[in-house]
């Protein structure tokens, strides 16, 4: 049974038409629709429109005008039932669309909560926006070096003559660390652990909440220890009344018994101060009284300054403060920074604020938008190539009475329908990855759907939705419906340009990301490859704890030294890669006093230190026991050697203070530090003691020799656990940020080309879908498939062109920009560019070719049938 003709017209007319005016046109229009019936029902269905628009125009568009207000939940309704049919019927162009915006979505969602974690960090104090930490910049000859290291004094002298800090407290150093890293032991438990020393209003300033106490006394007294909930119940088993309850305290430079005084809850994990217990700064200073002095450097110092306070004009107060206290400090400058901006601004240059991690917060930022714009484009270029499709509908609502209004709005309410679409799957997609996630960028984020989360979801739908339906919107709702009525459809070479723009700014990104990758993994690849100098091989390095003496150390070294699997052991002062000592005031033959207030690492070693790490011996001879008194001894690298400016360096003296020391032997450079520096000069002197000790250990026998090391070192530190590292971990450590950079440029430069090659794949089937005659009429005249398929692919090869010489300067730009924080750099050669363009350039090919080939092959019979 034929269906009612009037049942389609008028569910076709009800969302623009009053139920009344629908009664009263019924008669007429079943009457039209019979006329039209007699042929085919596709083409009766067709026919019928015009036939509605001719007869019934004038009432139609009073209609429409009068129903559009009181029926714009319906009209809205109708929108999205519109879309959903639009992604019925072109499956291929939605799931290109919906792969492409889910993936976007997906990157800008992983990125929005690594970036939310970077800028929250150390934010979560009461006090944050008025909580500052002092620092100080040093006039040297080569420059001035900026230090957060302070005067212990400083912190209570500025809360007592400077009005504007309203509170002010200090903590140790991490050259201090010593003090507060130990063991901490009760009749049932020994744990190795670490905390902080502080003074009594360090917990006004802080807000590390207090769960049990009172932060105005527990740090009172120094015979007081505040623990964590987290070590409380490490070593009580619970964190309910422990109070008064005595821990024995064990570190390098102290012993004693504590009494617990509070409990505070665990540190936040963006914090970047994690700490296990709180004692009395004053423990430090009873026990090092030089370190409260105004000359000495041995705190961190932290104010907060009162409501309204001008920092420039703060800055400017207590820049000279330190040298009215002191002499030696005539060429100090102090200044304050927010304290939780020096997780992000912490790097500083010639006195001045550079980069540092904020960088990559702009850099990460910047990719998740454009890889997002990459992914609106694809819509935006599908939905106008094919604006064909819908110029019979566009102007048969133009003709009925639609404005441009209502059109858009059904456009974009098409965009944001996807774009909600997309956002689901990219939630599922974020909580898929997470976890690796946390894995590369070493955090723990996690993906709530909470109030702030889903209004910035919200947020990133409608942007979005609103890119990428604003050029279909506007673009297809602007057709002249006389011209599309007429199938002369207003199609431009302006429209031509505006898709192929699209295109080039999409694969002018994506070759951009390539290049900033292979330069970064290139970089990466340089500091993993370059001879350094020294040997990182097999060599292990740990930490001996507890008040040691020569002798301990001789025996302590001997046993490891005769350990089976153990080539050679020496210890050092520090870490020869993340923390050298360092020493001001060496002085030379015609050096001048400039020279001598110039810092330099200097470390302090043991016999074979420079053996076991193979650093090569260029002339002299190293530390050995057959010579006496090796502490008046110095073995300098080439830089030292260069700068001090001795033709014949080896038995020449340079002057430490008033000590002479004599150089016995020279060493070739070696990095020492990140390629980020220099490599400056490093006078060795000799130490039998140095708590950093290093093994190297015969390849093939790790397992084994560890194994033994564990039970040396078990034998001499029973209470201490044996943690180490191997050298070569630690120096990748150093370019920790440089590594995560390279995976995650990596991954987003491969999901910004599956998403341009998506679109560019969309775009070529469309094309040969428009051709197809024009390919059979060709065959037909003896045209090859090559032919074919070059005259398709010919337009897509010249945009790709385009965006690959767009591309390339600023790749080299930002390539540049990016090198230049490394003192020792790849070379940004031509075919590194080159290939980039060709990697490109064969991307796009692959990807249209696969639609170009297999329209070329088609039957020309097919090719001509008409639909």
């Amino acid at each position: 049974m034929k269906p009612s003709p009037p049942h389609r017209a008028l569910k076709f007319l009800r969302w623009f038409c009053r139920e009344d005016y629908i009664e009263e046109i019924e008669g007429d229009l079943t009457e039209v629709f019979e006329k039209q019936y007699e042929q085919s029902q596709t083409k009766a269905r067709r026919k019928f429109t015009w036939s509605v628009i001719r007869y019934f125009r004038p009432e139609f568009i009073k209609s429409f005008k009068t129903s559009s207000s009181a029926n714009s939940v319906a009209m809205f309704r109708h929108n999205f039932l519109l879309a959903f049919r639009q992604f019925k019927r072109y499956k291929g162009t939605f799931l290109i669309n919906l792969v492409g915006l889910s993936s976007g979505l997906a990157c800008a969602l992983l990125i929005y909560l690594w970036v939310n974690d970077e800028l929250n960090v150390d934010k979560f104090h009461e006090k944050d926006d008025r909580l500052y930490q002092v620092m100080q910049n040093f006039d040297r000859p080569n420059g001035v070096v900026t230090g957060d290291y302070t005067p212990a004094l400083l912190a209570k002298a500025l809360l007592s003559e400077i009005p504007e800090v309203e509170n002010a407290t200090l903590t140790n150093t991490i050259y201090q660390s010593n003090w507060a890293k130990g063991i901490l032991s009760n009749k049932d438990n020994s744990i190795n652990t670490k905390g902080i020393l502080a003074d009594s209003d360090y917990l006004n300033v802080f807000s590390y909440n207090l769960i049990q106490g009172d932060k105005d006394k527990v740090l009172a007294d120094k015979n007081s220890i505040v623990i964590s909930e987290r070590l409380a119940k490490k070593m009580f088993n619970t964190s309910e009344n422990i109070i008064g309850k005595a821990l024995d305290w064990e570190s390098e430079d102290l012993k004693k018994v504590f009494q617990v005084s509070g409990i505070f809850k665990n540190t936040p994990l963006n914090s970047t101060v994690a700490f296990d217990f709180i004692l009395n700064y004053d423990i430090l200073l009873d026990n090092n009284p030089e370190s409260n002095e105004w000359y000495s450097d041995h705190a961190y110092t932290y104010l907060v300054l009162r409501e309204g306070t001008d920092i420039r004009q703060f800055n400017d107060k207590i820049a000279r403060f330190l040298s009215s206290k002191h002499p030696l400090r005539a060429k100090c400058t102090l200044f304050v920074q927010q304290y939780s901006k020096r997780y992000l601004h912490g790097k500083y240059e010639n006195g001045k604020q550079v980069g540092d991690r904020i960088v990559y917060v702009r850099l990460f930022s910047i990719i998740a938008l454009f890889i997002l714009l990459i992914a609106c484009i694809n819509f935006m270029n599908l939905s106008s190539a094919q604006a064909s499709r819908k110029m019979k509908e566009i102007g048969v609502k133009k003709a009925i009475g639609a404005n441009r209004k209502a059109l858009i709005i059904q456009f974009l309410s098409e965009s944001i329908l996807m774009s909600i679409l997309s956002m689901m799957i990219a939630v599922l997609c974020v909580m898929l990855l997470l976890p690796q996630f946390n894995v590369i960028t070493g955090k723990s984020l996690h993906f709530t759907l909470g109030t702030g989360d889903m209004l910035i979801m919200l947020s990133i739908v409608l942007f979005t939705g609103l890119v990428a339906g604003s050029y279909p919107a506007f673009y297809l709702s602007g057709f002249n419906p006389t011209s599309v009525l007429k199938g002369k459809p207003n199609s431009s070479l302006r429209e031509q340009w505006v898709r192929k723009g699209l295109v080039i700014f999409q694969f002018s990104l994506s070759t951009i990301f390539i290049v900033c990758f292979l330069v970064i993994s290139k970089q990466i690849e340089l500091t993993q490859t370059k001879n350094l100098g020294y040997d990182q091989d097999n060599i292990i390095s740990f930490q001996r704890h507890g008040a040691l003496d020569v002798d301990d150390f001789e025996v302590f070294l001997s046993e490891v030294k005769n350990t089976p699997g153990v080539v050679s052991a020496s210890n050092m002062s520090g870490n020869i890669i993340k923390q050298i000592n360092l020493n001001v005031g060496y002085s030379w033959e015609g050096s001048t006093r400039e020279d001598a207030e110039i810092t330099f690492p200097s470390p302090e070693v043991n016999y074979a230190f420079i053996e076991t790490l193979g650093i090569a011996l260029k002339e002299g001879r190293s530390f050995s026991p057959e010579y006496s008194n090796e502490t008046s001894k110095l073995v300098i690298n080439e830089v030292a050697a260069k700068m001090i400016g001795f033709k014949d360096p080896i038995g020449r003296y340079v002057k430490r203070g008033s000590q002479e020391m004599q150089i016995i032997g020279v060493v070739k450079n070696f990095h020492y530090t990140s390629f980020h520096e220099i490599i400056k000069p490093v006078f060795f002197r000799f130490d039998p003691i140095g708590k950093t000790v290093l093994v190297k250990i015969k390849a093939g026998t790790e397992r084994a020799t560890i194994e033994h090391l564990k039970e040396i070192y078990e034998k001499f530190h029973p209470k201490n656990p044996f943690e180490f590292t191997f050298l070569d971990d630690d120096y990748q450590s150093l370019y920790e940020a440089e590594n995560r950079v390279a995976i995650l440029s990596k991954y987003f430069t491969i999901i910004a080309i599956i998403i341009s090659c998506l679109g560019l794949f969309g775009l070529a089937a469309f094309t040969a879908e428009r051709r197809t005659k024009e390919i059979g009429i060709r065959k037909i005249l003896g045209a090859s498939v090559f032919g074919i398929v070059r005259i398709l692919t010919s337009d897509f090869t010249k945009t790709i062109v385009i965006a690959i010489f767009i591309s390339l300067p600023i790749s080299y730009f930002l390539a540049k920009n990016w090198l230049d924080n490394f003192a020792y750099r790849i070379d940004l050669q031509w075919w590194l560019f080159i290939g980039t363009g060709l990697m490109t350039l064969l991307i796009a090919w692959l990807t249209v070719g696969i639609q170009t080939i297999k329209a070329a092959r088609i039957n020309p019979t097919e090719c001509l049938k008409d639909e």
